[in-house]
Protein backbone atom coordinates (compact mmCIF):
# COMPACT_ATOMS: atom_id res chain seq x y z
CA UNK A 1 0.00 0.00 0.00
CA UNK A 2 0.69 4.05 -0.46
CA UNK A 3 -0.15 6.50 1.69
CA UNK A 4 -1.39 9.57 0.55
CA UNK A 5 -2.45 12.50 2.64
CA UNK A 6 -5.13 14.64 1.65
CA UNK A 7 -6.51 17.50 3.37
CA UNK A 8 -9.38 18.61 1.23
CA UNK A 9 -12.76 17.22 1.17
CA UNK A 10 -13.14 17.95 -2.83
CA UNK A 11 -9.95 16.23 -3.72
CA UNK A 12 -10.77 13.77 -7.07
CA UNK A 13 -8.67 11.37 -5.34
CA UNK A 14 -11.48 10.70 -2.94
CA UNK A 15 -14.69 10.74 -5.02
CA UNK A 16 -15.33 7.17 -4.83
CA UNK A 17 -16.29 8.23 -1.00
CA UNK A 18 -17.83 11.57 -1.97
CA UNK A 19 -21.79 12.21 -2.87
CA UNK A 20 -21.92 8.78 -4.67
CA UNK A 21 -24.98 6.36 -3.50
CA UNK A 22 -24.90 2.39 -3.49
CA UNK A 23 -26.60 2.57 -6.30
CA UNK A 24 -24.09 4.66 -8.12
CA UNK A 25 -21.01 2.94 -6.70
CA UNK A 26 -22.28 -0.29 -8.15
CA UNK A 27 -23.13 1.31 -11.48
CA UNK A 28 -19.82 3.26 -12.13
CA UNK A 29 -18.54 2.27 -15.95
CA UNK A 30 -15.08 2.31 -14.59
CA UNK A 31 -14.15 -0.46 -13.24
CA UNK A 32 -16.21 -2.86 -15.04
CA UNK A 33 -18.74 -4.37 -12.50
CA UNK A 34 -18.76 -1.38 -9.95
CA UNK A 35 -17.81 -0.53 -6.57
CA UNK A 36 -19.22 -1.25 -3.22
CA UNK A 37 -17.68 0.44 0.13
CA UNK A 38 -16.82 -1.52 3.25
CA UNK A 39 -17.27 0.16 6.33
CA UNK A 40 -15.08 -0.59 9.43
CA UNK A 41 -11.84 -2.49 9.75
CA UNK A 42 -13.14 -5.48 10.89
CA UNK A 43 -15.63 -5.77 7.47
CA UNK A 44 -12.90 -4.29 5.28
CA UNK A 45 -10.40 -7.20 6.78
CA UNK A 46 -13.20 -10.06 5.97
CA UNK A 47 -13.59 -8.49 2.79
CA UNK A 48 -10.22 -8.98 2.08
CA UNK A 49 -10.00 -12.80 3.70
CA UNK A 50 -12.55 -13.65 1.11
CA UNK A 51 -10.64 -12.20 -2.24
CA UNK A 52 -12.17 -9.18 -2.49
CA UNK A 53 -9.85 -6.96 -3.91
CA UNK A 54 -9.50 -3.11 -2.76
CA UNK A 55 -9.21 -0.33 -5.01
CA UNK A 56 -8.67 2.35 -2.18
CA UNK A 57 -8.88 3.18 1.40
CA UNK A 58 -10.09 5.81 2.99
CA UNK A 59 -8.98 6.48 6.94
CA UNK A 60 -7.47 8.72 9.57
CA UNK A 61 -4.14 8.90 10.69
CA UNK A 62 -4.53 6.92 14.30
CA UNK A 63 -5.76 3.33 12.48
CA UNK A 64 -3.40 3.19 9.64
CA UNK A 65 -1.30 0.89 11.37
CA UNK A 66 -4.20 -1.40 11.51
CA UNK A 67 -5.37 -1.12 7.79
CA UNK A 68 -1.33 -1.77 6.86
CA UNK A 69 -1.97 -5.29 8.29
CA UNK A 70 -4.95 -6.09 7.10
CA UNK A 71 -3.79 -4.51 3.43
CA UNK A 72 -0.35 -6.75 3.54
CA UNK A 73 0.29 -6.94 -0.06
CA UNK A 74 -2.20 -5.53 -1.86
CA UNK A 75 -0.77 -2.64 -3.22
CA UNK A 76 -3.69 0.57 -2.98
CA UNK A 77 -3.37 3.79 -2.32
CA UNK A 78 -4.43 4.49 1.51
CA UNK A 79 -6.02 8.18 1.75
CA UNK A 80 -5.45 9.33 5.29
CA UNK A 81 -7.27 12.53 6.30
CA UNK A 82 -8.73 14.41 9.13
CA UNK A 83 -11.75 13.62 10.74
CA UNK A 84 -13.62 16.24 9.46
CA UNK A 85 -12.46 15.68 5.94
CA UNK A 86 -13.79 11.79 6.17
CA UNK A 87 -16.85 13.34 7.85
CA UNK A 88 -17.48 16.32 5.09
CA UNK A 89 -17.04 13.32 2.47
CA UNK A 90 -19.38 10.65 3.81
CA UNK A 91 -21.56 12.66 5.47
CA UNK A 92 -21.50 10.83 9.03
CA UNK A 93 -19.10 9.86 11.22
CA UNK A 94 -15.97 7.94 10.22
CA UNK A 95 -15.24 6.28 13.82
CA UNK A 96 -14.86 2.54 13.13
CA UNK A 97 -11.55 2.70 11.68
CA UNK A 98 -11.57 3.23 7.57
CA UNK A 99 -13.92 2.90 4.39
CA UNK A 100 -12.50 0.89 1.86
CA UNK A 101 -14.09 1.22 -1.96
CA UNK A 102 -13.74 -2.20 -3.09
CA UNK A 103 -14.25 -3.89 -6.49
CA UNK A 104 -17.44 -6.15 -6.37
CA UNK A 105 -16.95 -9.43 -7.50
CA UNK A 106 -18.38 -11.44 -10.27
CA UNK A 107 -21.08 -14.09 -8.73
CA UNK A 108 -21.18 -17.69 -8.86
CA UNK A 109 -23.70 -19.21 -10.63
CA UNK A 110 -26.55 -20.87 -8.15
CA UNK A 111 -25.97 -24.45 -9.24
CA UNK A 112 -22.04 -23.65 -7.65
CA UNK A 113 -22.88 -22.60 -4.19
CA UNK A 114 -25.51 -25.24 -4.11
CA UNK A 115 -22.60 -28.13 -4.89
CA UNK A 116 -21.56 -29.03 -1.50
CA UNK A 117 -24.26 -26.88 0.44
CA UNK A 118 -27.08 -28.73 3.00
CA UNK A 119 -28.86 -25.87 4.18
CA UNK A 120 -29.64 -22.66 2.27
CA UNK A 121 -31.33 -19.84 3.33
CA UNK A 122 -33.52 -18.73 -0.13
CA UNK A 123 -34.55 -14.51 0.28
CA UNK A 124 -37.55 -13.51 -1.84
CA UNK A 125 -37.80 -9.51 -2.40
CA UNK A 126 -36.45 -8.46 1.14
CA UNK A 127 -36.45 -4.41 0.39
CA UNK A 128 -34.74 -3.60 3.78
CA UNK A 129 -31.24 -3.68 3.71
CA UNK A 130 -30.80 -4.31 7.49
CA UNK A 131 -33.14 -7.14 7.09
CA UNK A 132 -30.90 -8.43 4.10
CA UNK A 133 -27.55 -7.98 6.23
CA UNK A 134 -28.89 -9.40 9.38
CA UNK A 135 -30.04 -12.65 7.63
CA UNK A 136 -26.04 -12.90 6.40
CA UNK A 137 -25.10 -13.03 9.88
CA UNK A 138 -27.51 -15.86 10.72
CA UNK A 139 -26.75 -17.38 8.21
CA UNK A 140 -23.31 -17.35 8.69
CA UNK A 141 -23.67 -17.58 12.71
CA UNK A 142 -25.60 -20.67 12.45
CA UNK A 143 -24.73 -22.56 9.92
CA UNK A 144 -26.46 -22.07 6.42
CA UNK A 145 -23.99 -23.08 3.82
CA UNK A 146 -25.56 -20.41 1.15
CA UNK A 147 -27.60 -18.01 0.52
CA UNK A 148 -30.15 -17.38 -2.62
CA UNK A 149 -31.54 -14.03 -3.09
CA UNK A 150 -34.12 -13.12 -5.92
CA UNK A 151 -34.29 -10.41 -8.40
CA UNK A 152 -36.07 -7.26 -6.40
CA UNK A 153 -33.97 -8.66 -3.30
CA UNK A 154 -31.71 -5.70 -1.65
CA UNK A 155 -28.24 -6.27 -2.07
CA UNK A 156 -26.09 -7.78 0.20
CA UNK A 157 -23.27 -5.65 -1.00
CA UNK A 158 -24.61 -2.28 -0.28
CA UNK A 159 -23.09 -0.23 2.33
CA UNK A 160 -25.80 -0.82 5.32
CA UNK A 161 -26.04 -4.31 4.22
CA UNK A 162 -22.27 -5.16 5.40
CA UNK A 163 -22.10 -3.10 8.25
CA UNK A 164 -25.32 -4.91 9.85
CA UNK A 165 -23.86 -8.22 8.66
CA UNK A 166 -20.31 -7.53 10.48
CA UNK A 167 -18.84 -8.77 7.10
CA UNK A 168 -20.24 -12.11 7.01
CA UNK A 169 -21.72 -11.45 3.36
CA UNK A 170 -18.25 -11.92 2.20
CA UNK A 171 -18.10 -15.40 4.35
CA UNK A 172 -21.38 -16.96 2.94
CA UNK A 173 -21.44 -18.45 -0.67
CA UNK A 174 -24.09 -16.49 -2.45
CA UNK A 175 -25.72 -16.29 -5.35
CA UNK A 176 -29.07 -14.59 -7.58
CA UNK A 177 -31.20 -16.50 -9.30
CA UNK A 178 -32.75 -15.22 -12.00
CA UNK A 179 -36.36 -16.59 -11.57
CA UNK A 180 -38.65 -19.01 -9.48
CA UNK A 181 -38.57 -21.82 -12.32
CA UNK A 182 -34.86 -22.13 -12.71
CA UNK A 183 -34.07 -21.77 -8.95
CA UNK A 184 -36.27 -24.32 -7.81
CA UNK A 185 -35.30 -26.82 -10.60
CA UNK A 186 -31.34 -25.74 -9.64
CA UNK A 187 -32.75 -26.87 -6.00
CA UNK A 188 -34.42 -29.75 -6.53
CA UNK A 189 -31.57 -31.22 -9.18
CA UNK A 190 -29.36 -30.60 -6.27
CA UNK A 191 -31.51 -32.47 -4.03
CA UNK A 192 -32.72 -29.93 -1.76
CA UNK A 193 -36.18 -29.62 0.22
CA UNK A 194 -38.17 -26.75 -0.36
CA UNK A 195 -39.25 -25.40 3.05
CA UNK A 196 -41.56 -22.11 2.89
CA UNK A 197 -41.45 -20.56 6.21
CA UNK A 198 -45.05 -18.73 6.16
CA UNK A 199 -48.62 -18.50 7.90
CA UNK A 200 -50.50 -20.78 7.24
CA UNK A 201 -53.49 -23.75 8.05
CA UNK A 202 -51.79 -26.65 6.56
CA UNK A 203 -48.36 -25.69 8.39
CA UNK A 204 -45.95 -27.58 9.60
CA UNK A 205 -44.64 -26.28 12.97
CA UNK A 206 -40.81 -25.62 13.10
CA UNK A 207 -39.82 -28.04 15.84
CA UNK A 208 -41.83 -31.33 14.35
CA UNK A 209 -40.31 -30.32 10.90
CA UNK A 210 -36.56 -30.15 11.93
CA UNK A 211 -36.88 -33.48 13.82
CA UNK A 212 -37.09 -35.29 10.99
CA UNK A 213 -36.01 -32.39 8.18
CA UNK A 214 -34.70 -34.06 5.20
CA UNK A 215 -30.81 -34.48 4.36
CA UNK A 216 -30.71 -30.91 2.28
CA UNK A 217 -32.88 -27.99 2.66
CA UNK A 218 -33.39 -24.52 1.23
CA UNK A 219 -35.60 -22.49 4.10
CA UNK A 220 -37.50 -19.95 2.14
CA UNK A 221 -38.07 -16.89 3.49
CA UNK A 222 -40.24 -13.99 2.46
CA UNK A 223 -40.44 -10.00 2.12
CA UNK A 224 -41.58 -7.57 5.00
CA UNK A 225 -44.69 -7.22 5.51
CA UNK A 226 -46.21 -9.49 2.96
CA UNK A 227 -44.59 -12.69 3.26
CA UNK A 228 -43.90 -14.87 0.65
CA UNK A 229 -45.22 -14.88 -2.62
CA UNK A 230 -47.79 -17.26 -4.41
CA UNK A 231 -45.56 -18.16 -6.61
CA UNK A 232 -42.86 -19.05 -3.38
CA UNK A 233 -45.50 -21.18 -1.89
CA UNK A 234 -47.01 -23.16 -4.37
CA UNK A 235 -43.70 -24.07 -5.31
CA UNK A 236 -42.66 -25.31 -1.87
CA UNK A 237 -42.68 -29.19 -0.48
CA UNK A 238 -43.62 -27.93 2.96
CA UNK A 239 -44.73 -24.81 4.55
CA UNK A 240 -43.67 -24.27 8.10
CA UNK A 241 -44.19 -22.29 10.72
CA UNK A 242 -42.59 -20.54 14.39
CA UNK A 243 -45.59 -21.63 16.85
CA UNK A 244 -45.82 -18.20 18.86
CA UNK A 245 -46.97 -16.75 21.78
CA UNK A 246 -49.04 -13.54 23.47
CA UNK A 247 -51.04 -12.88 20.46
CA UNK A 248 -47.85 -12.22 17.99
CA UNK A 249 -48.46 -13.74 15.00
CA UNK A 250 -44.91 -13.78 13.40
CA UNK A 251 -41.21 -12.53 13.75
CA UNK A 252 -39.07 -10.01 11.70
CA UNK A 253 -37.90 -12.01 8.76
CA UNK A 254 -34.15 -12.04 9.83
CA UNK A 255 -35.02 -13.15 13.77
CA UNK A 256 -37.52 -15.95 11.95
CA UNK A 257 -34.36 -16.77 10.09
CA UNK A 258 -32.23 -17.04 12.75
CA UNK A 259 -34.52 -19.17 14.61
CA UNK A 260 -35.46 -21.72 11.83
CA UNK A 261 -31.32 -21.81 11.26
CA UNK A 262 -30.89 -22.53 14.96
CA UNK A 263 -34.09 -25.61 14.49
CA UNK A 264 -32.63 -26.88 11.73
CA UNK A 265 -28.90 -26.74 12.05
CA UNK A 266 -28.50 -27.51 15.71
Amino acid sequence: MHIDHVDEAADPRIADYRNLTDTALRRVREPAGGLYIAESAKVIARAVAAGHAPRSVLTQERWVPGIEEILGDHDVPVYVVPDEVAEAVTGFAVHRGALASMHRPVLPHPAEVLRDARVVLVLEDLIEHTNVGAAFRAAAGLGADAVLITPRCADPLYRRSVKVSMGTVFQVPWARIDDWDSAAAALRDAGFSLAALALSDDAVPLDVYAASRPERVALVLGTEGDGLSRTALDIADTVVTIPMRGGVDSLNVASAAAVALWALTS
